[in-house]
C-alpha cells in the first residue's frame, strides 16, 4: 500500500528565520540554566509550529544555507564580503536546531555551493511544473521574484502573505520585475552593486516607464540630472547585479520535490532534545493528552471530521502463521465473519514490479495474522508455499459476498492480478474513506490516518527496513519484525475503517460519493492499469533518432551564431556567450548564477529578435522531449509492449484523478514535436483508438449551478458561448465577432469562473486594467446570475466552511474565515472554482462507471477503456464494431447525469491517440 499527497508544498527559509529570530529582543534573553542560548531555536520552532497549524495538510520542507562559499562568490569575490562573521551564540544554535527539525520528521536540506534561496526556488519551480501549490515561508524580500499564480510568500513572524497582487502592492512592481528592481537598487548588506542613490521609488519609476532593466539600460542617456549620471556610471555592473540577485530555479539536486516527504516524529529523540535545551512548552506538547486535539478543520458543527482524538490504548494479539493447521483456522475465521481487513507485503511500491512476500488479515480489532511466503534472507525460517497459500486464499479473495477492507486496495488488487487472482468484494478502502470525508484534513496514508483518527503511532516501514541506499526490501526483513508490522497494518486498517466510516455515515451525500462513485471506480481503475496502453516503441525510438541530429544541428548553429564553440548545457558558458560576448540584456538567471536562460526569459528575447535564444529554446525543447519521453517511455513497456500508469484517487483535493509513472496527463501537446509523442500511443492490430472528451464542461457546470438564463439558453440552443460573450463585451453583432474578440471572450469566460481579478485578466490579455474591468462588468451584465451565484457561494462557504459539488462531494476551505485577507481571498476564489472542477471530476468518474457497466453487460472484450486524461476517456475498439460502439459511448457519456444544460461528448477516431483528436 502506498499513497501520498504533497499539496500544498511549504518551503521554509530556515536561514532567514534563524537570523531574524536571533535579533528579536525577548528571544535573545532565552537560554538554558547553564547559559546555552536558545532564542533562535525557539523562534524558528515557533514559526514551524505556526505553519503546521495554518497548513495542516502541507508538506513542510526546511532549507538552510550551507557553510562556505557559493557560485556567487565565484562570479563576484566581493559578494557578501562586508558581512560580519556569524556571532558565536548564534552559531552554537544551528546544530541542535537541525537535530530537532530532523527528529520532527521534516525534510531538512543543506546544499553546498548554493544558497537556501536557490534550493527553495528550484523546488518551487519543480512543484509548479507538476501542479503543486507552493507557499514559501520567508522574510527575505528577494524571494518575491519567485511569486507566480502557484507560488506565494508568507512571513510567519509578521503574518503577512504575498501573492502576485500583494507583491505589486508592497513593492510597486510585478514579481517578474523584482530582479530588475533589486539590481537597480543594489544591496549594501550583500555587497551587490547597484545604481548609486537609486532607492525603491526611483527603481519603481524607471520600471513602470521602461518595463525591464534592459530597457532602462537602453534608455539611460535620456535620464537627466545626477541620478542619470549615476545610472550611466553603473551600466557596466548592472548585468552582474542582475545575476547576483537572481534566484536559481535549476539547482542540480539529488532528489525531486516529490521524493521529499515527511516521516513520523521521533518522540524519544524530541523528548531528549527538548529536555536538553529546556524547551518546556514544546516538551509539554509531546504529551498526547495535551496535544492530540484535532485542529485540522474549520470549527463548525457541520464539520464531521472535527473530534477530540483520545489516543487509543491498543492491545493486540498478532500471529505469524508457519503451518497449515494455523492457516486453516484463520481461513475458517475469514469465511465465517464475512468481512475482514486484508493487506499484501511486497518487494516494491510499483505494483508492476512488485513480488509478493506475504499477506496479512484482521477479523476484529486486535486480532490479526501475517502469513510469510517469500522471506529469503539467510537463516529465514521455513514458510508455507506461496502457490499453495494463494490457491487457498483465491476463493475468498475472488468472492463477491466476502467483503474486503483495505488501505489502497487497488495496489493489492494489481499485485494479486499477477498471481491469477481477480480480487472482488472490495468493499471499503480507508484511504478513500478519509479522502471522501475531508480531502484536505490530512495526508491519506495509513500512518497519518492512524495518528489523526486513532491517536496511534504505527510502526513505520523505515523503522524495520532502514533508510536510503541500504534500505531492505520486505523479503530481507526478519520475520518477527515483519510479522508485527504486517499484522499491525491489517489491524489498524480495520480500526480506521470502523472510525472513519462512522464519521462518513453522518453525511449522506459524502457517503454516496464514497459508495456510489469512488469505491465502484477502484476496480475499474485497477482494470485499466492492468491493461495499460499500447506503445509503439519503434516509433519512439525513431523519434529519438530523428531528434538527435536536429539537436546536434542546433548545437552547431548555436556555435555559428555565438562565433565560437561552447557547451549549451553549461550555465556559465551559456551565460558568457549570451550576456558578455553577444551583449544580450540580462533579464533573469540560470544555473549557478548565470543570467537566466530560463524558458520565459529566452522566449522574451526570442520575441525581440535575438536568434541564439530561439536556437537554445528549440534545443532545450527537443532535448527534454528526447530524455523524458522518446527515450524513457520505451523503457517502461512490459513484455506485451504496454505501459502501465497508476491512477491516484486520493491526491487532488477537488476529486480529480491524477496519474503517475508515467504521468499521462502531462504529455506535451502544444508543440508539433510534443504531439508526435501521442502518435506512439497506438491501437492493437484490428483496433482503433477512440478519444471522447466533454466540450466546455466547466462552463456548462457554471450554467447549471448559476441557472443563468443567458448561459443556459446559449448552451441549450447550441450557440458558441465565447462568440456570444464577445458580441456582448465588444458591442458588435454576433456575425461580426472576430477571432481575436472571441479569444478574448474565451479568456473572460474561463477566467471569471476561476476567480480571476481585473488585474489578472489585464495581464492575460495584455490590456489596461480599466479595460479588463469594463469587460468584466459587461460580462456580469450579460450573465447576472453568475455574479449572484458567486456571491451566494462565498457567503455560504463562510457559514459552512466548505463547498459541495452538484453531487455532494465536499471540499473544506479552512482559510475562508482567515483574518489574513490574502488567504481569505484565495479561499473565496477556490470556493467559486472548486464546485466546477469537482463536479467535472464527478461526471467523468460517473461516465467511467457507466461505460464500464455497459462494456461488461456486452461481454465483448473488443471494447477496452485504456486511459482517463482530464475530461477525456480513451478506448481501443475493434474496427468491426467501431461505429455503433462509438455512438453508444457518446450517448452514455452525454446522458450519464442530468443538468440544466446538455452535456456534449465529442469523439475522434484514429490509429493512434493523436489522430483521435
Amino acid at each position: 500500500m502506498t499513497t501520498s499527497s504533497l499539496s500544498p508544498l511549504i518551503l521554509v527559509d530556515g536561514s532567514s528565520y534563524l537570523f531574524r529570530a536571533y535579533h528579536v529582543p525577548y528571544l535573545q534573553a532565552l537560554s538554558t540554566a547553564d547559559g546555552r542560548p536558545t532564542g533562535a531555536i525557539t523562534g524558528v520552532l515557533n514559526m514551524i509550529k505556526s505553519l503546521k497549524k495554518d497548513y495542516p495538510n502541507g508538506n513542510i520542507i526546511v532549507v538552510f544555507d550551507a557553510k562556505g562559499k557559493t557560485f556567487r562568490n565565484d562570479m563576484y569575490p566581493e559578494y557578501k564580503a562586508n558581512r560580519p562573521p556569524m556571532p558565536d551564540d548564534l552559531r552554537t544554535q544551528i546544530a541542535p536546531l537541525h537535530e530537532i527539525i530532523d527528529a520532527m520528521g521534516l525534510p531538512l536540506l543543506v546544499v553546498e555551493g548554493v544558497e537556501a534561496d536557490d534550493v527553495i526556488g528550484t523546488l518551487a519551480h519543480q512543484a509548479s511544473q507538476i501542479g503543486i501549490e507552493t507557499v514559501i515561508s520567508t522574510g527575505d524580500k528577494d524571494m518575491a521574484q519567485l511569486v507566480t499564480p502557484h507560488v506565494r510568500l508568507i512571513n510567519t513572524m509578521t503574518n503577512v502573505e504575498l501573492d502576485e497582487a500583494g507583491v505589486i502592492e508592497k513593492f510597486g512592481v510585478r514579481p517578474d520585475q523584482i530582479i530588475d528592481y533589486l539590481a537597480l537598487m543594489g544591496d549594501k548588506v550583500d555587497n551587490i552593486p547597484g545604481v548609486e542613490k537609486c532607492g525603491p521609488k526611483t527603481a519603481v519609476k524607471w520600471l513602470l516607464e521602461h518595463e525591464t532593466l534592459e530597457n532602462v539600460i537602453a534608455n539611460a542617456d535620456s535620464v537627466k540630472g545626477k541620478i542619470g549620471e549615476n545610472l550611466r556610471a553603473a551600466l557596466i555592473q548592472l548585468p552582474l547585479s542582475y545575476q547576483l540577485a537572481t534566484i536559481k530555479l535549476d539547482v542540480d539536486l539529488d532528489f525531486t520535490v516529490e521524493q521529499l516527504q515527511p516521516s513520523s516524529p521521533n518522540i524519544e529523540k524530541l523528548t531528549e532534545l527538548y529536555t536538553q535545551f529546556e524547551l518546556r512548552r514544546l516538551l509539554a506538547e509531546l504529551n498526547p493528552s495535551e496535544s492530540n486535539k484535532s485542529t485540522d478543520t474549520v470549527n463548525n458543527s457541520n464539520d464531521t471530521t472535527e473530534q477530540d482524538i483520545t489516543p487509543q490504548d491498543i492491545t493486540a494479539e498478532y500471529e505469524i502463521i508457519f503451518d497449515q493447521d494455523s492457516l486453516s483456522l484463520w481461513l475458517d475465521k475469514l469465511k465465517s465473519v464475512g468481512t475482514f481487513a486484508f493487506d499484501t507485503e511486497t518487494t516494491s511500491v510499483n505494483y508492476s514490479k512488485a513480488k509478493l512476500v506475504g499477506v496479512s488479515f484482521a477479523v476484529e480489532a486486535g486480532k490479526a495474522a501475517y502469513v510469510p511466503l517469500a522471506h529469503d534472507y539467510e537463516g529465514a525460517p521455513t514458510q508455507l508455499e506461496l502457490d499453495d497459500v494463494l490457491s487457498q486464499l483465491k476463493p475468498l479473495l475472488e468472492s463477491t459476498s466476502i467483503i474486503k477492507i483495505g488501505q489502497n486496495l487497488k495496489y493489492d488488487a494489481n499485485v494479486l492480478s499477477q498471481y491469477d487472482i481477480t480480487m472482488a468484494g472490495i468493499g471499503f478502502d480507508t484511504m478513500i474513506e478519509s479522502y471522501c470525508l475531508n480531502s484536505v484534513a490530512t495526508r491519506h496514508n495509513m500512518d497519518a490516518l492512524a495518528e489523526k483518527y486513532l491517536g496511534y503511532k504505527t510502526v513505520h516501514f523505515e523503522d524495520i527496513a532502514g533508510k536510503g541506499a541500504k534500505q531492505l526490501t520486505f523479503n530481507q526483513i526478519d520475520i518477527d519484525k515483519a510479522g508485527h508490522y504486517a499484522a499491525e497494518d491489517a489491524d489498524i486498517t480495520l480500526r480506521l475503517h470502523q472510525t472513519i466510516y462512522s464519521l462518513l455515515s453522518k453525511s449522506p451525500k459524502q457517503l454516496a460519493i464514497f459508495t456510489d462513485v469512488e469505491m465502484p471506480l477502484l476496480p475499474v481503475l485497477a482494470k485499466m492499469e492492468q491493461l495499460g496502453v499500447l506503445i509503439d516503441s519503434d516509433l519512439l525510438n525513431q523519434q529519438s533518432n530523428d531528434i538527435a541530429p536536429r539537436i546536434q544541428a542546433l548545437e552547431i548553429k548555436a556555435h555559428e551564431v555565438a562565433g565560437q564553440a561552447f557547451n549549451l548545457g553549461s550555465p556559465k558558458q551559456l551565460q558568457h556567450i549570451l550576456f558578455e560576448e553577444l551583449k544580450i540584456p540580462v533579464l533573469k538567471k540560470t544555473p549557478k548564477g548565470a543570467p537566466s536562460t530560463a524558458v520565459d526569459v529566452l522566449e522574451k528575447l526570442e520575441k525581440e529578435g535575438y536568434e541564439l535564444p530561439r536556437i537554445i529554446l528549440e534545443h532545450r525543447g527537443l532535448s527534454k522531449l528526447k530524455s523524458t519521453y522518446t527515450d524513457k517511455l520505451p523503457l517502461m513497456v512490459d513484455a506485451n509492449g504496454r505501459v502501465h500508469t497508476t491512477y491516484q484517487q486520493a491526491v487532488a483535493a477537488t476529486g480529480r484523478l491524477s496519474s503517475t509513472d508515467p504521468n499521462l496527463q502531462n504529455i506535451p501537446i502544444r508543440s508539433e514535436e510534443g504531439r508526435k509523442i501521442r502518435h506512439a500511443f497506438i491501437a492493437s492490430e484490428g483496433y482503433k483508438i477512440v478519444a471522447i472528451d466533454y466540450s466546455q464542461i466547466e462552463l456548462r457546470i457554471m450554467a447549471h449551478l448559476s441557472n443563468d438564463k443567458g448561459l443556459v439558453t446559449a448552451f441549450s440552443e447550441g450557440k458558441d458561448v465565447h462568440k456570444a460573450t464577445a458580441a456582448e463585451i465588444f458591442d458588435v453583432e454576433l456575425e461580426q465577432v472576430t477571432s481575436d474578440q472571441r479569444r478574448s471572450a474565451k479568456a473572460v469566460n474561463f477566467g471569471l469562473i476561476y476567480g480571476m481579478s481585473a488585474f489578472g485578466l489585464a495581464e492575460q490579455l495584455s490590456i489596461e486594467r480599466y479595460l479588463a474591468q469594463e469587460y468584466m462588468d459587461k460580462y456580469f451584465e450579460r450573465y447576472p446570475n453568475v455574479l449572484n451565484y458567486m456571491e451566494d457561494t462565498r457567503q455560504q462557504t463562510k457559514e459552512l466552511g466548505y463547498v459541495e459539488t452538484v453531487f455532494g462531494r465536499r471540499l473544506y476551505l479552512p482559510d475562508i474565515k482567515s483574518k489574513n485577507a490574502m488567504r481569505r481571498k484565495a479561499a473565496e476564489r477556490e470556493a467559486i472554482n472548486a464546485p466546477m472542477q469537482g463536479t467535472a471530476a464527478d461526471i467523468i468518474k460517473k461516465a467511467m462507471l457507466a461505460v464500464n457497466d455497459w462494456i461488461e453487460t456486452q461481454g465483448d472484450n473488443r471494447i477496452k477503456m485504456t486511459m482517463q486524461v482530464h475530461d477525456e476517456l480513451v478506448f481501443e475498439i475493434h474496427q468491426d464494431i467501431l461505429t455503433e460502439t462509438k455512438e453508444k459511448l457518446i450517448h452514455i457519456m452525454n446522458n450519464v447525469v442530468s443538468l440544466n444544460v446538455p452535456l456534449i461528448a465529442e469523439a475522434g477516431v484514429g490509429d493512434n491517440w493523436e489522430q483521435a483528436h
